[in-house]
C-alpha cells in the first residue's frame, strides 16, 4: 500500500494551509514546490501515525510523545522569532517571505526524549501559575491569549502588531 499522497491531494492541503496561515498572520515558504513536498511529508505522517508530524523530525508513533512536533510544531513560534523560520522551513517569517531575510537552516530545539519526560514529570508535580511554561500574552485589542515566549508577530484574531500585546500572566 503507498503512502504517497495525490497531487490533489497536496494542493488541497496547500491551499487550506495557505489560507489559514494568512488568516492567522503566518507565512508559507514562497517556494511552492519545497512547501508542497513537505505538506506531501505531512500527508504521509497523517496517514502513518494517525497525525501530521514535523516531516523534518523522527516522530515516535504515539500521539502524546510527539504532541509536540505536530504541525504546526511547539517550536514554530520560538524559531520563527528568533530565526524567521520553523524547523523544517514551512513558515517563515514576513522578512524572508518579501526576500528581505535568508532562509538559514537552524538548530533543532526539541530536548532529547529523556528531557521531555523530566520536565512533564516536573511539571505534574508543579501545577500554578508560576510554573507555567510560557507566559501567557494577551491582545490588548481583541483580548486573544496564547501562551508563547514571544506574542505572534500578527494577532490571528484583529491583525494589529505584536507591540499590541501585553504580559497577562
Amino acid at each position: 500500500m503507498s503512502l504517497s499522497p495525490s497531487s490533489e491531494d497536496v494542493e488541497e492541503f496547500f491551499q487550506k494551509l495557505k489560507k489559514e496561515a494568512l488568516n492567522s498572520g503566518y507565512n508559507l515558504n514562497s517556494d511552492e514546490e519545497f512547501t508542497k513536498e513537505l505538506l506531501s511529508s505531512i500527508l504521509i505522517n497523517q496517514q502513518r501515525y494517525g497525525y501530521g508530524a514535523c516531516p523534518c523530525r523522527l516522530a515516535s508513533g504515539k500521539n502524546e510523545d510527539d504532541m509536540d512536533i505536530i504541525c504546526p510544531c511547539d517550536y514554530r513560534d520560538p524559531d520563527l522569532n528568533e530565526y524567521g523560520t520553523c524547523y523544517c522551513g514551512l513558515y517563515v517569517s514576513g522578512e524572508i517571505f518579501r526576500g528581505e531575510k535568508e532562509l538559514t537552516s537552524i538548530p533543532e530545539r526539541r530536548p532529547p526524549i529523556d528531557e521531555r519526560i523530566k520536565v512533564e514529570r516536573a511539571q505534574i508535580k508543579d501545577l500554578s501559575i508560576s510554573s507555567l511554561k510560557y507566559p501567557i500574552w494577551r491582545c490588548r485589542v481583541c483580548g486573544y491569549l496564547c501562551a508563547r515566549e514571544e506574542p505572534p508577530e500578527i494577532c490571528p484574531i484583529c491583525k494589529v502588531t505584536k507591540d499590541r500585546f501585553e504580559i497577562f500572566l
